[in-house]
C-alpha cells in the first residue's frame, strides 16, 4: 500500500481529476438563460446533498447529545459549528437568514429554473424515510442517481476521515474555482437583473470557502488521518471517487446542453 501521509500529498494525487472539473467544456456551454437553466436543475442536487454530509460531520466532531461534554478537537469543533451556522442560517442581501439550499431554490425560481423535481425527490425521501428507496424509485437522471447515492453510502458507512475527504476536496476545495469560472461566464453572458440571487449565492461560497473554510478544512483532514497511512488510502480513494462522481455530472449537463442545441428548431 502507498504510504500517504499528509494533506499536501493528497491533493497531488488528485489534481488530475480537480483540473479536469475546474476546466471543463460545460462552463463556456452556457450560453443561454436555457443552458443555465439546465445546469442549475441538476446541480442543485449537489446543493442540497453537501448538507448531509456537513451534517453527519457535525454529528461526529461535536458533541450534540445530551448531557453534554466537548469534544475532542478544539479547531475542527469550531470548523464544523462555523459551517453549519454558514450553510443553515446565512444572511441575505436584503436582511433576513436562510440556508444556501434554500438560497439556491430561490435563485433558482428568480431564473427560471424548474425545481419540480428536486421538491418531488424531497417529498419522496421524507414518505419513504429511506434515502436510498427514494433515489431508487425517482425518474432522477442517471449521473444525479449516481452522485447521491455515492454522498449518502459514504455517510452509511461512517467513516469519518472519508465523510470528510468527499466533504472537503469534493466540495470544500473545489468550489472557489469552480464557481469563480461559472460567475465569470454568466457575468459575461446574461443581464445581472435575472441572476442576482445565483451570482450572490456563489460569491458567498467562494468567499467562505477560500478565505476560511478550505483552509480550516484541509488542517481536519490532516488531523483525522493523522500518521495512520490506511486513513489515508482510503480518504485519498474517497476524494478520487468524489471528483469522478462530480464530472459525470458536469458531463451529463454537458450532453444535456449538447443535445438540445442539436434538436431541430419548429417551423
Amino acid at each position: 500500500m502507498h504510504t500517504i501521509m499528509s494533506v499536501t500529498h493528497l491533493q497531488h494525487s488528485i489534481e488530475p481529476l480537480r483540473q479536469q472539473l475546474i476546466k471543463h467544456a460545460v462552463y463556456q456551454k452556457i450560453n443561454s438563460p436555457d443552458q443555465l437553466q439546465d445546469f442549475m436543475e441538476y446541480h442543485v442536487f449537489a446543493v442540497w446533498d453537501f448538507m448531509s454530509l456537513l451534517k453527519a460531520l457535525q454529528a461526529k466532531l461535536t458533541s450534540i447529545g445530551t448531557p453534554w461534554f466537548p469534544s475532542e478537537n478544539r479547531e475542527i469543533r469550531y470548523l464544523i459549528n462555523e459551517m453549519v451556522l454558514a450553510e443553515e442560517s446565512d444572511k441575505l442581501p436584503d436582511g433576513g437568514y436562510s440556508s444556501h439550499f434554500e438560497m439556491y431554490l430561490s435563485a433558482m425560481e428568480q431564473a427560471g429554473a424548474s425545481t419540480a423535481a428536486i421538491l418531488h425527490f424531497l417529498e419522496q425521501v421524507k414518505s419513504t424515510q429511506n434515502v436510498f428507496v427514494a433515489i431508487r424509485r425517482s425518474n432522477l437522471p442517471d449521473a444525479v442517481k449516481s452522485f447521491l447515492n455515492f454522498t449518502f453510502q459514504c455517510i452509511e458507512e461512517g467513516k469519518i476521515h472519508c465523510i470528510a475527504a468527499a466533504f472537503t476536496f469534493g466540495r470544500e476545495d473545489l468550489i472557489p474555482d469552480m464557481f469563480t469560472e461559472i460567475i465569470r461566464n454568466i457575468q459575461e453572458q446574461f443581464p445581472a437583473s435575472h441572476w442576482s440571487e445565483l451570482l450572490y449565492y456563489m460569491e458567498r461560497h467562494v468567499e467562505l470557502d477560500a478565505d476560511e473554510h478550505g483552509p480550516m478544512a484541509l488542517r481536519m483532514m490532516q488531523a483525522l488521518c493523522g500518521e495512520n497511512a490506511q486513513y489515508w488510502q482510503e480518504a485519498t480513494e474517497t476524494a478520487k471517487a468524489a471528483l469522478e462522481h462530480r464530472l459525470a455530472l458536469w458531463e451529463a449537463i454537458e450532453t444535456v446542453i449538447n443535445e438540445k442545441d442539436m434538436a431541430p428548431s419548429l417551423p
